[in-house]
């Protein structure tokens, strides 16, 4: 009768070949070398790899030329083919949410705040619980940021709030809550035509599959689906992204799993859940 086990490296080299089984253990040795086993994540290190990569993110994105004209155009350019798409709704969804007060300054704050809080959390929950699944899951997370850079150089693009034409309303300004960085009296302090593609999804959507596939509670999974949903819901309503934008964060992610399945042979939720072990597929009792 088969069963699932979970073996360290030690337990391969020093457990005796059954009876009628290769000594070499040739499945094994194969699978173990696609694989790459995550160290144990030492505390100090992350920490100041995590703030010197959000540094150099923030430094390399404001330092990208804004290029106000062609962020108008590409803008532009996506809100007529979002129209060809039939899914131009932002301009309504916009004003409809903006017309409740208490709901649209939650979401101003939510845009500010969520962000870089759930993020941290997750990052800190997957390190205290994960440690086996840290590196692969961070991996696939600064891979996603990274790429998104590509996209804020090559296609500069002004949010809904900022098209002259659009209509839009900047629900910041309009209701002086502090909800951006792109606006108001903190606009100088960011690239403001950095929006595609968007890593408030890019983030959130990687919160959330992370929470989803480990965590154990069914309240947390639903949460944690729940979490890009409604981030959707804010970029647009808040008209910071366009629809697009969250697709361009979504592709962003995709290379970003893509890249840690690469390096580490398989997906950050299905390594072992402690460092140094290996989950096999099953053996043969």
């Amino acid at each position: 009768m088969g069963d699932a086990r979970v073996r360290t490296l030690d337990d391969l080299s020093a457990t005796p070949p059954a009876s009628g089984e290769p000594s070499d253990r040739p499945a094994d040795k194969g699978r173990l070398a696609r694989l790459r086993t995550p160290r144990a994540p030492r505390l100090w290190f992350e920490i100041l790899l995590i703030a010197l990569s959000y540094w150099t993110y923030s430094v390399i994105r404001n330092a990208v030329p804004e290029q106000k004209v062609q962020a108008l155009r590409n803008a532009d350019w996506i809100w007529r083919a979002e129209h060809a798409l039939g899914i131009a709704v932002e301009h309504t969804v916009n004003h409809a949410v903006n017309s409740v007060t208490w709901l649209i300054v939650s979401m101003n704050y939510y845009y500010a705040t969520l962000h870089f809080i759930v993020t941290i959390c997750v990052l800190i929950w997957l390190y205290r619980w994960h440690p086996g699944r840290y590196a692969a899951a961070r991996l696939a997370l600064f891979a996603t940021t990274g790429v998104a850079l590509v996209g804020y150089y090559f296609f500069p693009l002004a949010p809904p709030r900022l098209m002259p034409d659009g209509g839009f309303v900047d629900t910041v300004i309009q209701h002086g809550t502090w909800g951006s960085m792109a606006s108001g009296n903190l606009a100088s302090m960011s690239n403001q035509y950095a929006a595609m593609p968007s890593m408030h999804i890019g983030w959130s959507l990687w919160c959330g599959l992370t929470i989803a596939l480990l965590a154990k509670p069914l309240w947390a999974r639903v949460l944690g689906l729940l979490y890009p949903a409604t981030t959707l819901t804010v970029i647009v309503s808040t008209a910071n992204h366009f629809w697009l934008d969250a697709l361009g964060g979504v592709l962003c992610l995709a290379f970003g799993y893509a890249l840690a399945c690469a390096w580490f042979g398989r997906l950050p939720h299905r390594l072992a859940q402690y460092a140094g072990a290996m989950e096999l597929a099953p053996l043969k009792a």
